[in-house]
């Protein structure tokens, strides 16, 4: 047998060389080329879709980064707002009190016991007024406990009477507001048996 009469080694452009792999056809070329069109239509709406999340999501941030600042400006005012009428409650509370003072001096030929029971009234309106606002005594009694922390010692005497590190006399009433010491109480403490 020549080479000529034998067709598998003859080459023949339309004849497969390797019969187990198929070549493509036109149906299958255009079945890929939709395929492709098909992909890149899906790539192009998901590319879509993620710029409008995109978009949607800084807008989002944008709005929540004004509101971080409204809510900041706000809060800053509210602040500035408390500490300028911080003492308006306190102040409607003292001004009973300096129109009985006013009214007292206003009267001329008063007797010793009418200018006492006005004092009283008008110390009863100052207290009053002290309590609405949480502003508290620290009148410490002979043998409390000494509290530096509301307490400030003036001298340190020898007691017989009163044991060490205890109030042996108060000088001057101190004064707590919302429990931080406005002023503490002046006393003298015993320095116990010598």
């Amino acid at each position: 047998m020549s080479q000529e009469n034998n067709p598998q080694d003859s080459k023949n452009p339309e004849q497969p060389q390797n019969p187990e792999i198929e070549q493509p056809t036109d149906a299958n070329q255009e079945d890929t080329l939709e395929e492709t069109v098909l992909m890149e239509e899906n790539l192009s709406e998901k590319y879509s879709e993620l710029e409008a999340k995109v978009s949607q999501y800084h807008d989002e941030l944008l709005r929540a980064h004004a509101e971080m600042e409204n809510i900041r400006r706000r809060s800053q005012e509210d602040v500035a707002k408390a500490r300028k009428f911080s003492t308006e409650s306190f102040a409607e509370s003292l001004v009973p009190v300096k129109d009985s003072l006013e009214a007292a001096l206003a009267i001329e030929n008063q007797t010793q016991e009418a200018l006492k029971e006005g004092v009283e009234s008008t110390l009863r309106q100052l207290t009053q007024a002290f309590e609405r606002n949480h502003l508290k005594e620290v009148a410490p009694a002979v043998g409390d406990k000494f509290d530096p922390n509301l307490h400030q010692a003036i001298s340190s005497v020898p007691s017989a009477d009163v044991e060490a590190n205890c109030v042996l006399q108060s000088l001057q009433k101190g004064y707590t507001i919302a429990d931080r010491v406005l002023r503490p109480a002046l006393v003298m403490v015993s320095a116990g048996k010598q």
